[in-house]
């Protein structure tokens, strides 16, 4: 009788052979296992989709290997489990949000500007049907599953308080702002961004959160955090 094991060893075999012409784009030949990141991204792209029509408990490792295209041999190559897949999609998309903010904190422009592209940015990434799904799906298991919620938390170095941290960092240093701790002005402006929007899309209290709503908060956070920190003052 062959084992699960064994069973899974000849579905990732199958699966290499099936494939073989995937090539290092470095031009170093065939990627070792769980090294391709054509089909790493592929899974990923799966996951997401799994994830966004059912909650983490719901969702199965079958279920991503069949939207993804891949056999579970594959699957287990790349990820050990559906936390580690769930977390390292997670990561995925939060790097994708953290360098789209970032190129907006032009420290060439206004203040104004550079605040008012970062939080309209943030604020609809934030309060999109993905994040609040993913946030949901987290608060869903965090009673028994308090790893995940850490991994979710901590799964990249970088986040929006902390771009925005470094770049209020810098403006103190050009004398333009005046704060004393970069870290809770950081926080500060970001919850004003998304005042009475994020707990309302979090807890089913609207659908969505419209452009101009989106765009009257961050407007409004700018007034009060130049009012609080800002030197001077300019026209928006």
């Amino acid at each position: 009788m062959v084992s699960a094991k064994s069973a899974e060893q000849e579905k990732t075999l199958q699966d290499r052979l099936e494939h073989p012409q995937q090539e290092n784009p470095s031009g170093g030949g065939r990627h070792a296992a769980g090294e391709d990141p054509v089909k790493r991204e592929r899974i990923l792209d799966g996951a997401k989709r799994v994830f966004m029509r059912s909650s983490f408990d719901a969702a199965s490792m079958n279920d991503i290997t069949r939207e993804a295209g891949v056999s579970k041999g594959t699957l287990y190559v790349y990820f050990e489990n559906k936390e580690d897949l769930f977390t390292a999609l997670i990561a995925r998309e939060r790097n994708i949000i953290v360098n789209n903010v970032k190129q907006s904190l032009n420290g060439n422009e206004p203040i104004e500007e550079a605040l008012h592209a970062f939080g309209v940015k943030l604020v609809t990434s934030i309060t999109s049907d993905y994040t609040i799904r993913a946030m949901r799906t987290v608060l869903g298991v965090i009673d028994r599953m308090p790893r995940l919620a850490q991994r979710f938390f901590t799964a990249t170095p970088e986040n929006g308080y902390t771009v925005l941290k470094a770049y209020l960092d810098q403006q103190v240093s050009a004398g333009m702002l005046s704060i004393e701790d970069t870290e809770i002005a950081a926080k500060q402006f970001i919850d004003l961004a998304m005042a009475g929007m994020f707990k309302g899309r979090l807890f089913g209290m609207c659908d969505a959160v419209s452009a101009e709503s989106i765009e009257k908060n961050v407007r409004s956070a700018i007034r009060v955090f130049l009012a609080a920190y800002g030197k001077t003052t300019g026209k928006e």
